[in-house]
């Protein structure tokens, strides 16, 4: 079976190569040529772990091809799937230019049947769209063929994104034709042969399907913290309190970590735009305005600890920040806490350390572009974490790569000016912290 994924992004990248490994012949699409070359070469744009090696091996085993040349392979495919960007738009809105683009590209120069199938995230409706977009293209070259449209929403996380695709809790999938659910089972049955979890639906209810999953998992999260920050003023610990209401199976235990808010490409994102669907529609999303309401202040909170234990003298300051990436094992720091944080830490007048084991060139990247009412020369990319934590008043735990999670605590107390700790994930035993002499504080805790 032979498909194209369009889109070498995350999604794209991720999904061609899983598929190349099972078998199908896959063509990756992109119209950025440095990219596509570099593929070609088995160079990988994104940090994501065992990616690397699975895109070398189905290069070598002539699976896996990359191109610029949609329209070149577009007649040789069954299957097209659609995994451009959705940018948000300056309302919170998904913009679909590159999506569409892809539309009128397959309308313009189809000569056979293909299916269309999205797997970016797009607002509800967009199927329909495509339907049109593809339908004009064909009329306008006065020739009829058929076509199919579905949805097939990613739910990738980052950092453990080809075990998921390998063995998936299920796969989503909206159709409008048997033709179309057939093709489909037949693209995921190797990947589900023990256990088929193909849930098929209508387009609409799958588009919905993937905001909606989205969406809940980011108000757990907005939940847990807005628990965290009352937890704090009543003296009661969140990390009780998630055992205790985790326990209960109708809750259960994801996603209920309290912490300095979340980030990524896909929560705020799919928040923004679910909530500006629903005012299209004349409908206010309450819960999910509050949710990105609690998640704009959670990731302040490490910044406001920091004014209190210093009793608002920040100026002068060196501040450690350990993590920059928005979740460990990836490189993406898109909506990353830590961005924010940065930027308070400089208005502020303080000297920031920083260390990631991966992210580091696309913070200075963003730093440099994009905090430019700060002074960026006051923050230091460190080359490990002693020596983000040299002379440090105080060290951050921002992101929880499992490098941070047991370091030498007497290395790091003999080499910072002070001995504050501030734990944005709560990974560290309190006890143990202050059993050391550090002066420890966390999130939702005594």
């Amino acid at each position: 079976m032979k498909i194209a994924i369009v889109g070498t992004g995350y999604v794209g990248l991720v999904s061609g190569t899983c598929f190349a490994e099972m078998g199908v012949d896959v063509t990756c699409v992109d119209v950025d040529v440095l990219k596509i070359e570099n593929l070609n070469k088995g160079i990988i744009p994104i940090y994501e772990p065992g990616l690397d090696d699975m895109v070398l091996r189905n290069l070598k085993a002539d699976r896996l091809h990359f191109t610029t040349g949609l329209t070149d392979i577009l007649n040789d495919v069954q299957v097209i799937f659609s995994a451009v960007g959705t940018p948000p738009d300056a309302d919170g809105s998904a913009d679909l230019k590159y999506v569409l683009e892809v539309a009128r590209t397959i309308g313009s120069h189809m000569e056979q049947y293909v299916l269309l199938v999205t797997k970016s995230t797009v607002p509800v409706g967009t199927a329909s769209l495509i339907r049109r977009t593809i339908q004009a293209e064909l009329d306008k070259r006065h020739v009829s063929i058929e076509f199919d449209v579905a949805s097939n929403p990613e739910f990738l996380k980052e950092g453990d994104a080809i075990k998921d695709f390998m063995s998936p809790d299920r796969v989503v999938v909206g159709v409008e034709s048997e033709k179309a659910m057939e093709l489909i089972t037949k693209l995921y049955r190797p990947f589900l042969l023990n256990n088929f979890r193909v849930i098929f639906m209508d387009i609409l209810s799958a588009e919905m399907t993937k905001y909606a999953a989205n969406a809940m998992l980011a108000t757990r999260i907005s939940f847990m913290n807005d628990m965290a920050n009352l937890c704090e003023l009543v003296g009661a610990d969140i990390n009780m309190v998630r055992k205790g209401i985790g326990s209960d199976q109708r809750i259960g235990g994801k996603f209920l970590y309290a912490g300095c808010g979340y980030g990524g490409s896909c929560f705020p994102k799919d928040v923004k735009a679910l909530i500006q669907t629903g005012e299209q529609n004349g409908y206010e999303l309450k819960v999910l305005k509050a949710v990105e309401e609690v998640n704009a202040y959670q990731k302040q909170v490490l910044f406001h600890k920091l004014v209190r234990h210093f009793d608002g003298q920040m100026a002068g300051k060196t501040i450690c920040i350990w993590g920059l990436s928005f979740k460990p094992n990836t490189d993406d720091i898109r909506e990353a806490p830590s961005l924010v944080l940065i930027e308070k830490l400089l208005e502020a007048g303080c000297k920031v350390r920083a260390f990631d084991p991966v992210s580091i060139p696309d913070a200075k990247k963003d730093v440099e572009t994009k905090m430019t009412v700060v002074d960026t020369s006051n923050i230091y990319f460190a080359n490990d974490i002693y020596d983000a934590a040299l002379d440090a008043d105080a060290l951050l735990l921002v992101t929880e790569w499992k490098e941070f999670r047991m370091p030498g605590w007497g290395v790091v107390k003999k080499v910072m000016k002070g001995s504050l700790i501030i734990d944005g994930r709560n990974i560290y035993d309190h006890k143990e912290m202050r059993e050391m002499g550090f002066t420890y504080d966390a999130i939702g805790l005594k």
